[in-house]
Protein backbone atom coordinates (compact mmCIF):
# COMPACT_ATOMS: atom_id res chain seq x y z
CA UNK A 1 0.00 0.00 0.00
CA UNK A 2 1.44 3.22 -0.69
CA UNK A 3 1.48 6.19 1.87
CA UNK A 4 -2.06 7.83 0.61
CA UNK A 5 -4.04 4.96 0.53
CA UNK A 6 -2.42 4.08 4.14
CA UNK A 7 -3.30 7.33 5.06
CA UNK A 8 -7.12 7.22 3.69
CA UNK A 9 -7.48 4.13 5.04
CA UNK A 10 -6.36 5.49 8.66
CA UNK A 11 -8.97 8.43 8.46
CA UNK A 12 -11.85 6.39 7.13
CA UNK A 13 -11.18 3.99 10.42
CA UNK A 14 -10.87 6.44 12.68
CA UNK A 15 -14.19 8.01 11.90
CA UNK A 16 -15.89 4.90 11.85
CA UNK A 17 -14.59 4.36 15.66
CA UNK A 18 -15.09 8.35 16.60
CA UNK A 19 -18.99 8.14 14.75
CA UNK A 20 -19.65 4.56 16.57
CA UNK A 21 -18.59 6.26 20.37
CA UNK A 22 -19.94 9.35 19.56
CA UNK A 23 -23.52 7.87 18.81
CA UNK A 24 -23.23 5.93 22.34
CA UNK A 25 -22.20 9.68 23.96
CA UNK A 26 -25.65 11.17 22.44
CA UNK A 27 -27.55 8.45 24.45
CA UNK A 28 -25.50 8.38 27.48
CA UNK A 29 -25.06 11.67 27.73
CA UNK A 30 -27.63 14.00 25.93
CA UNK A 31 -29.92 10.99 26.65
CA UNK A 32 -30.79 11.03 22.69
CA UNK A 33 -32.90 7.78 21.45
CA UNK A 34 -31.72 4.28 22.35
CA UNK A 35 -31.77 3.30 18.94
CA UNK A 36 -28.76 5.40 17.69
CA UNK A 37 -26.87 2.13 19.20
CA UNK A 38 -27.75 -0.12 16.40
CA UNK A 39 -25.83 2.45 13.77
CA UNK A 40 -23.35 2.94 17.09
CA UNK A 41 -22.68 -0.91 17.11
CA UNK A 42 -22.65 -1.23 13.13
CA UNK A 43 -20.09 2.16 12.71
CA UNK A 44 -17.51 0.38 16.02
CA UNK A 45 -17.99 -3.45 13.75
CA UNK A 46 -16.63 -1.28 10.46
CA UNK A 47 -14.05 -0.35 12.68
CA UNK A 48 -12.62 -2.88 13.46
CA UNK A 49 -12.79 -4.40 9.86
CA UNK A 50 -11.19 -1.44 8.68
CA UNK A 51 -8.32 -1.99 11.15
CA UNK A 52 -7.81 -5.56 9.51
CA UNK A 53 -6.90 -4.07 6.36
CA UNK A 54 -4.34 -2.27 7.35
CA UNK A 55 -0.61 -4.05 5.52
CA UNK A 56 1.10 -4.89 8.91
CA UNK A 57 1.39 -6.57 11.78
CA UNK A 58 -1.25 -5.34 14.49
CA UNK A 59 0.51 -4.06 16.98
CA UNK A 60 1.96 -1.68 14.94
CA UNK A 61 -1.50 -0.52 13.34
CA UNK A 62 -2.66 -0.01 16.93
CA UNK A 63 0.37 2.05 17.66
CA UNK A 64 0.39 4.07 14.51
CA UNK A 65 -3.85 4.56 14.35
CA UNK A 66 -3.34 6.69 17.92
CA UNK A 67 -2.03 9.49 15.77
CA UNK A 68 -4.46 9.17 13.10
CA UNK A 69 -7.54 9.15 15.37
CA UNK A 70 -6.04 12.05 17.62
CA UNK A 71 -6.31 14.55 14.36
CA UNK A 72 -9.59 12.86 13.24
CA UNK A 73 -11.00 13.49 16.62
CA UNK A 74 -9.79 17.48 16.64
CA UNK A 75 -11.33 17.70 13.38
CA UNK A 76 -14.49 16.14 14.81
CA UNK A 77 -14.26 18.68 17.25
CA UNK A 78 -14.47 21.58 14.84
CA UNK A 79 -16.52 20.48 12.66
CA UNK A 80 -19.31 18.41 14.59
CA UNK A 81 -18.82 19.81 18.35
CA UNK A 82 -17.95 23.31 16.66
CA UNK A 83 -15.31 24.20 18.92
CA UNK A 84 -12.39 26.21 17.51
CA UNK A 85 -8.97 24.40 17.24
CA UNK A 86 -6.01 26.29 19.38
CA UNK A 87 -2.06 26.33 18.09
CA UNK A 88 -1.56 23.47 20.47
CA UNK A 89 -4.66 21.71 18.76
CA UNK A 90 -2.90 22.15 15.79
CA UNK A 91 0.49 21.06 16.90
CA UNK A 92 -0.56 18.24 18.96
CA UNK A 93 -1.81 16.71 15.91
CA UNK A 94 1.34 17.45 13.68
CA UNK A 95 2.99 15.54 16.36
CA UNK A 96 0.66 12.82 16.64
CA UNK A 97 1.13 12.61 12.57
CA UNK A 98 4.57 12.20 12.85
CA UNK A 99 4.63 9.82 15.47
CA UNK A 100 2.35 7.56 13.08
CA UNK A 101 4.41 8.08 10.07
CA UNK A 102 7.41 7.30 12.10
CA UNK A 103 6.05 4.28 13.47
CA UNK A 104 4.25 3.14 9.53
CA UNK A 105 6.70 4.03 6.90
CA UNK A 106 9.63 3.15 8.81
CA UNK A 107 12.34 1.68 6.29
CA UNK A 108 11.41 -2.14 6.39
Amino acid sequence: MNIVNVTLLFGLTAVAGILGCYLTWLVVKMEKSPWLLLPSVLSLAVFAWLLTLHPSAAGRIYAAYGGAYICVALAWLRLVDGVGLTRWDLLGGAVALSGMAIIMFQPR
